[in-house]
């Protein structure tokens, strides 16, 4: 990204708030994102966003949060300019712990019983049972470029067989938990201070099956594990979560139904960034083994 640009943006987002020019800390920087800690000449702090597509949302999807009630940083002020979206949000300090099983239990009760954000993306039943399908276009388009070409036949065989099972899989997609889906539901995702807890990271949020956020809640760089899933999503329930959460879907008990679809939700996106976003030959490898392994997973789970 332009830092010309990234600098530009960020002075008239502070012009418009009324804010002082602030000194800035770099914090994480990414290829299409970065985060930065604001400094302004009166001791106070802000946070500083930027982000090119496909991430270039989240300032709306933040003040949908705040609407529907769900804690969430709040928004100073953000601007979208030549596809880079810049903005400034509050700076909740450091937290006092790492988030533990039990908090993000309550974050997704609170998160998913929010009233549904008309202006989020939908990942219904049609949507989800397309996503292999959208998985193997996007290894032809890498084949195309000669990439992924060598080794990866069983790739688009598992493809195949998800594509073929993945309209019987994906009904029930609409049984509640139905609506905020934050998607990058972790502890890292789950900033808890003195005063309680904010969600971060809404770039990806989307209205969809909530399933898929407790699917996510303890990584994908362990085996998955259905049973761990099942009791989380037990203790979900019996925190106040929908008591559907519990039901069968797709013919799949709905711990192997979240945990296949959300591995497969993360195949089609890591292809997507492949062929799309990154674009970057000498990263294949890296992405070539992160999607065989979730396709196993996928495969596992889904039974196709």
């Amino acid at each position: 990204m332009d830092n010309h640009l990234i600098t530009a943006i960020l002075s008239d987002i502070c012009a418009t708030a009324g804010l002082p020019q602030p000194d800035r800390d770099p914090v994480r920087v990414w290829s299409l994102s970065g985060v930065e800690r604001l400094s302004f000449p009166d001791g106070t702090t802000a946070i500083y966003k930027y982000a090119t597509e496909p991430f270039t949302s989240e300032d709306r999807v933040l003040h949908a949060a705040g609407s529907a009630g769900i804690p969430a940083p709040a928004v100073v002020g953000s601007l979208l300019r030549d596809d880079v979206l810049g903005m400034v949000i509050e700076d909740l300090g450091e937290p006092v712990r790492d988030a533990v099983d039990a908090d993000g239990i309550l974050a997704a009760v609170n998160l998913h019983a929010g009233p549904s954000a008309t202006t989020l993306p939908v990942l219904d039943e049609d949507a989800l049972a397309v996503l292999p399908e959208l998985a193997r276009g996007h290894l032809l388009r890498l084949r195309d470029q000669g990439r992924w070409a060598a080794g990866t036949d069983d790739i688009a065989d598992m493809l195949d067989a998800l594509t073929e099972a993945a309209g019987k899989r994906a009904e029930g997609t609409t049984i509640a938990p139905w609506g905020w889906v934050h998607s990058e539901f972790h502890p890292t995702s789950l900033h808890i201070t003195r005063e309680g807890w904010r969600l971060l990271d809404f770039a990806r949020a989307f209205t969809g099956p909530g399933l898929l956020d407790l699917a996510s809640w303890h990584g994908t760089i362990d085996d998955a594990d259905p049973v761990r899933l099942r009791s989380f999503i037990e203790a979900y329930v019996a925190a106040g979560g929908h008591p559907d959460a519990l039901a069968d879907r797709g013919g799949l008990t709905p711990q192997a139904w979240a945990l296949g679809w959300h591995r497969a939700w993360a195949i089609e996106w890591f292809m997507e960034q492949a062929v799309r976003w990154i674009n970057d030959p000498s990263q294949d490898e890296a992405y070539i083994d992160v999607v065989r392994r979730h396709l196993k997973t996928a495969v596992q789970m889904l039974q196709p």
